[in-house]
């Protein structure tokens, strides 16, 4: 019963703050925010982020409110995206650097680590 309650918190939680960050991205791609000054755009690009780490923290609250075996592969499968996901990007940045591969901004960290995390977990099936 308690596990329904934080993964109905979790969705909540990742609804909430993903919403807002896919109608600022939208909006971004669609030329909204074209031309704005220097302050508006570091306003922008911080409001941006801000439901990342949002999201973050939902995931860190469901590892908190679960029971330890979810907590435990929650946090497995958790590093281990982050691991395959800061290789990944190093490695295309060593491209980038070395062999003239096409720049990739910074801020596709973010969709790259759920990518790993959702590629990993089907293979995670354990905490050991």
């Amino acid at each position: 019963m308690a596990m329904d309650i934080a993964h109905r918190r979790y969705v909540i939680r990742t609804i909430a703050f993903m919403t807002p960050y896919v109608l600022m991205n939208v909006a971004g791609m669609s030329g909204a925010f074209d031309g704005r000054t220097t302050p508006g755009s570091w306003l922008l690009g911080l409001a941006v982020a801000a439901p990342v780490a949002g999201q973050i923290w939902a995931t860190l609250a469901l590892m908190h409110d679960a029971d330890e075996y979810v907590r435990a592969l929650t946090a497995k499968r958790f590093i281990l995206a982050a691991g395959s996901a800061i290789a990944v990007f190093t490695a295309w940045g060593f491209c980038e650097e070395y062999a003239q591969a096409p720049h990739v901004p910074g801020y596709m960290i973010y969709p790259l680590f759920w990518l790993c995390y959702g590629m990993i977990s089907p293979f995670v099936r354990t905490t050991r």
